[in-house]
């Protein structure tokens, strides 16, 4: 299993070009992609979803734990302390991957500090 970030998924399917954009087409032919709670959220609230339905229909989901809300609030905490940036909803697509013990294709470069930190795994 491997998970994606919204962006990442955006420009699969956009068609562009770039490692996580190479890494979700394995992970899509592999059947091994899955998707965080927060990304599915992001991704149904685009305004075109005709590419995204199969791909949203089609994908399993992490799940999410007792504890999450409250792991969430830990692992932000301990990046802002450290004067980091920590969106929240990095934070909870960062979490969802932590305790599912899955590593995240990522575009966007503030995840490393969910992986020096936290113990994210970050894919590629």
């Amino acid at each position: 299993m491997i998970a994606a970030d919204t962006s990442s998924i955006v420009a699969y399917l956009s068609g562009e070009a770039g490692r996580d954009v190479e890494l979700v087409d394995a992970a899509v032919i592999g059947r091994e992609l899955v998707l965080p709670p927060p990304v599915v959220s992001e991704l149904w609230s685009k305004p075109d979803r005709a590419l995204l339905e199969p791909l949203l229909d089609g994908t399993p989901v992490l799940e999410i734990t007792d504890g999450f809300w409250r792991r969430v609030g830990d692992s932000r905490r301990v990046l802002l302390a450290q004067g980091l940036k920590a969106a929240m909803a990095d934070a909870l697509v960062a979490q969802c991957c932590i305790d599912a013990d899955v590593a995240l294709i990522a575009r966007d470069r503030d995840y490393r500090h969910f992986e020096q930190w936290c113990g994210l795994k970050l894919a590629g």
